[in-house]
């Protein structure tokens, strides 16, 4: 029998604008809070701004942990979220990816820009290589996500990639979804290699 995940970090990737729909700003906020109850330890990109510090902030008001690592040359940009439970300021960007990578037990992507796809595309393309085998969910919220999953869609369709590369993330429509679908993913579900490639 496989053992299940035992979450106790988990990457979230966002966001560091609000965007124009507020119902995921709510959703980011529900998130937090959700995270906190379960004693569950936020890890994200330390800014205090749009999403991300929507749900950082909620998680530190109902009690949660919150580590944020940021590269100095963004703090002006992103605006480093204060009272964070421990801040890690890095010299990259890809420090920054590494050590989110390396403190957490899964990856969540919400609603976000270009940042939040590269981190999402990163992820995913380690997991293909072999790299780890953490659970990643895409929380498409209100369809949110939909053209990105199309493209993939259209790049297995083109033989540009294999249709097992679907396999490598879930994908859940709503903020309650997700830690019930992280935790019925066992550790080691990435498709054997040879059928990626």
């Amino acid at each position: 029998m496989t053992a299940r995940l035992e979450l106790r970090s988990l990457c979230v990737y966002c966001g560091s604008k609000t965007g124009n729909d507020p119902d995921f700003a709510l959703a980011a906020e529900a998130f937090g809070r959700k995270l906190a109850s379960e004693n569950i330890r936020l890890v994200y990109g330390g800014g205090a701004v749009g999403l991300m510090g929507l749900l950082a902030r909620s998680l530190l008001t109902a009690g949660g942990a919150v580590n944020g690592i940021i590269p100095g040359h963004l703090d002006h940009h992103e605006i480093t979220q204060t009272g964070l439970t421990e801040l890690h300021v890095v010299p990259n960007m890809h420090s920054r990816k590494r050590q989110m990578f390396e403190e957490s037990d899964a990856f969540v992507a919400l609603p976000g820009s270009i940042g939040t796809l590269d981190e999402l595309i990163e992820v995913i393309t380690w997991r293909q290589l072999g790299l780890h085998d953490k659970p990643i969910i895409i929380a498409n919220l209100k369809n949110y996500w939909a053209p990105f999953l199309a493209l993939i869609d259209h790049v297995i369709a083109a033989g540009y990639a294999s249709p097992a590369t679907g396999r490598l993330y879930q994908v859940v429509d709503s903020i309650d979804a997700i830690l019930p679908a992280l935790r019925a993913a066992p550790p080691a579900s990435r498709p054997d290699r040879e059928d990626l490639f």
